[in-house]
Parts: C-alpha cells; structure tokens; sequence
C-alpha cells in the first residue's frame, strides 16, 4: 500500500513501476479502437455523460450489458465490472488493445482473467476475493482506479491544495485516515479525477457509485484535458462548524438493538448526534419488554453518550410502553436547564473554534502535523490554560467543556469534553474511558490508540507529558 505524507509544501509521489508492454506517454497511450455510432440505446447526446460513455466505447472498456445495447448508466457496477474496465485501461496502456493483456491469462469464470491479470500487475490483491459480484463502493472503485495507470502518468494539479484542505478539515470532511483506501480517494483528487459531491468536496466513500460516474472518472484518467483544478479557498478557520458535524455515521439506526451489541445502540446514539438531535425513539416486539430491561436500555445508552462527553449530555429520561414495546429516550445535561442546552452546545462550539483557528494562525499546528503531533499541541494549551477546581460539586460548570474554555476552570469531565471537542475539529477519532469517579481521552492517531489525561496532564506547574500517549495498562495502572 503506498504511504504518503500529505503536506501543504510538498506531495511526495511514491513512483510505480513503468508498464512491461511498449512504453507511451500521454494521449497517445489511448488511442480509440472502434467508433461509437449509439450503440447504448439508454444514453442519449442530450446526457451529462454521453462523452464519457462514448469514449468508454470508442477505447474498448465497456460493451454493455445484457443485449450490448445498454449501458445502464445510473445503476451500480459491481467489483468484478470495474476490475474488468481497469484491467482493459491497463491492457490498453501497456499494448495497445484492450484485451492483450488479459488474454494471458486463464479462470472459470468471466471476469477472473482480467482479476489475475491486475494481479500480477500489482494493482490490486486479494482485498476483493469475496467482493466481486457485489456493487462497488466509491472508496473501493477510487483504489481500483488508483492504481490502474502508474502515477508516472499523472500530474498532482491539485496537490498542495488537496493536502491543506484536507489536513485542516475544510474539504472532503467525509474521508478520513480510517475511511478505506483513503489515500486512493485524496490522490484522485490530487489528479483531478474527482471534485466532490457537494461544495465541500464531499466523496461519500460507503456508497454505490453510478456507471455514469465511472465513466466519467475513467476519461478523466485517460484523457489530461477533461482533469479538473479545483478552486477551494485554503482556509484553517472552522467557523460555522456545528457539534453536529463532528460525529460520524454512516446512516445505519436500529429500532430495537440488542443490549448485548454495543455496535448497534452507538450506531443509534451517533446517529441521533449526527441529525443534532437528543431524542431517540426505539420499538421492541410488543409483550417483549420488563422494567428491568428498560433500566438497562437506560443504563446502556447513557453510557454510550457519555463515550461523547463533547456533546454535553449525561442523564437521560425514558417515556416507555411494556405492552407496544416503544421506548422514547431523552437526554439533557445536569448542569443547564432545558431552554439552556442549546445556547451552552453553541457556546461551547464557538470557543472551541476560536482555540482551534488562534493554534493554526500561529502556526502551533501545520498542516503538515501528524494527528500525533496536533493532539500533542492541543494538550500543551488545554494543560498550560486550564486549572482543577477543587471546589466544584456535582452540578458545577466545572464539569463542562464550556467552562474549561471560558474560564480555564474544570474538572476531569471538563478537560476530557474541551479536549475531545478539539481533537474532534481536526477531524481525529476519540472517545472516553472512565473509572467510578475519573473519565480521559482515548483518540486514534495516525492509525494507533492512546490514552490521553488532560485533567492529571495540568496538576503541575508545567505540562506533564507523562499523561499523554498513554497505553489503556498505563492509564489503568493510575488508580491501583
């Protein structure tokens, strides 16, 4: 897999191999091997995409489906179809034609010589042995498109540009380092093969993608003069960022998940977060339910939203039905009142953002940063702005991050609510750990996870490192 350092100077290619057939550079490399006369009886001139089809054809990628006389432009293409228009890109690139390259080689079924051939090229692996009849996702049909031509081929037009705006989370907020072939979807950018979905770039890497969009993905690779420079405007600010906005899901919610699948009721808690919402409604099987169960159901997803300490809930009430099985949950904070909740979240945001814009400005935190090296300047302010109050009481501000930020005043609730509020507006996975009386930080940086005490990081007169980066056994062994 290649590895790249994404940095606003710099975008450093790693080189791919030179094709093994006769080497030909630029347009020259596609010439067209047949002519489209509306073979697809579905595409007409009038279509976006009509171009993008007709060189698909003209170059020998695509014959249609079924009957050869559609093209089916708005449904989905399976991982077999797309490793088969890639294998023919790269039969085409290397000979001349789109089928010398696969011809080499043998398997039962249609598409499997085209999969070895690209095999043996080393433009993909194993990653799609189950997947090939499935419909491909768009991350999973960027790192088949990826790596199909060797990045020799290609200029990073949009490199510099793509690397800021991405580091600083302004664009393509969707795709993060734990999002699948990541780095395939940044480098399609980088390339001009893609814009985005929406005005910030979005790609929307869990979804099918339309035919038509591949082809127009595939004549960009071809053809230089059809690649896209985008006009993003770099910029560090989150201004306008919503809490909201800081939590991912991918859309999936359970009406009655199961008490034992934490999987199931965070995906309903993220989902109730994502959509700013503090209600969540669920349905068991009517006759199913007993008090003690609704206790639990209760218990359960309190906890789950406390894994959100940012986004100031921590009790819930329930409103509930044993015979139907419906259940209504709704969640407040203790320390606001109910026409207080959504003043103190924006509050609470605008802060956040002027910290995170005030490190960028002075250049605490650069876009070449690892999430390492960012959650560690983060640390640095939080722990070098904000004291314990030994004080508070159990409905003090000081267990919010609103106070943290406002008045450099918290308690472990505080600085572990201001500090993932943070981390979070750089786009860095991070949750909570707790004990019965303590909760930190616990984020994924750079693909690996630590254990982050803000509160134990700022009871010295200077920052003590010693709590940052830690293991789970090294942030455990604190309380024996």
């Amino acid at each position: 897999m290649k590895r790249r350092v994404l940095s606003l100077f710099l975008t450093i290619l790693l080189l791919a191999g030179l094709p093994t057939g006769a080497a030909r550079a630029g347009e020259d490399a596609f010439p067209p091997l047949r002519t489209y006369d509306g073979q697809f009886t579905d595409v007409s001139p009038s279509d976006w995409y009509y171009d993008n089809v007709r060189v698909l054809y003209e170059l020998g990628l695509t014959n249609g489906q079924g009957s050869a006389r559609l093209f089916v432009p708005e449904g989905d293409m399976t991982v077999a179809e797309a490793l088969t228009m890639a294998a023919r890109l790269r039969s085409l690139y290397e000979y001349g034609t789109s089928e010398t390259g696969p011809a080499s080689y043998s398997g039962g079924i249609w598409y499997i010589p085209y999969v070895r051939y690209l095999q043996a090229r080393g433009v993909i692996g194993l990653e799609f042995a189950d997947a090939y009849e499935q419909s491909a996702s768009r991350a999973q049909m960027a790192h088949i498109l990826a790596n199909t031509l060797p990045e020799t081929f290609f200029q990073p037009i949009n490199g510099d540009l793509v690397a800021a705006c991405f580091a600083n989370g302004t664009y393509i907020k969707d795709v993060s380092v734990r999002t699948p072939y990541y780095e395939d979807i940044l480098q399609l950018y980088e390339w001009g093969i893609l814009s985005g979905m929406d005005r910030t770039g979005s790609f929307h890497p869990s979804e099918s993608i339309p035919r038509c969009q591949v082809a127009a993905m595939v004549t960009r690779l071809v053809h230089s003069e059809l690649r896209i420079e985008l006009d993003w405007e770099v910029s560090y600010s989150r201004a306008g960022t919503t809490m909201e906005e800081l939590v991912h899901s991918d859309g999936s919610f359970y009406e009655a998940p199961r008490l034992e699948n934490l999987a199931e009721i965070d995906a309903d808690v993220r989902y109730m977060l994502s959509h700013g919402e503090r209600i969540l409604s669920l349905h068991y099987p009517a006759n199913t339910l007993t008090q003690p169960v609704v206790n639990q159901i209760m218990q359960v997803f309190l906890q789950t939203v406390r894994l959100y300490v940012e986004q100031t809930y921590n009790q819930v009430q329930c409103s509930y039905s044993l015979q139907s099985g419906k259940i209504t949950l709704t969640f407040s904070s203790s320390l606001y009142g109910e026409d207080e909740i959504s003043r103190y979240r924006e509050a609470t945001m605008e802060y956040a953002i002027q910290i995170h814009d005030r490190l960028w400005g002075e250049k605490a935190i650069t876009p070449e940063m690892s999430e390492y090296d960012k959650a560690r300047a983060y640390f640095t302010w939080l722990c070098g702005s904000c004291r314990y109050d030994f004080d508070t009481t159990d409905t003090s501000m000081s267990h919010s991050g609103y106070r943290a930020f406002a008045e450099g005043l918290a308690v472990c609730d505080g600085y572990t609510a201001a500090y993932n509020l943070l981390l979070k507006l750089e786009g860095i996975s991070c949750s909570t750990m707790s004990t019965e009386d303590h909760i930190w930080t616990v984020a994924e940086l750079d693909g690996t996870e630590y254990h982050i005490d803000t509160t134990w990081g700022s009871q010295t007169n200077t920052v003590a490192y010693r709590y940052f980066g830690m293991t789970e056994a090294d942030a455990l062994a604190r309380f024996k």
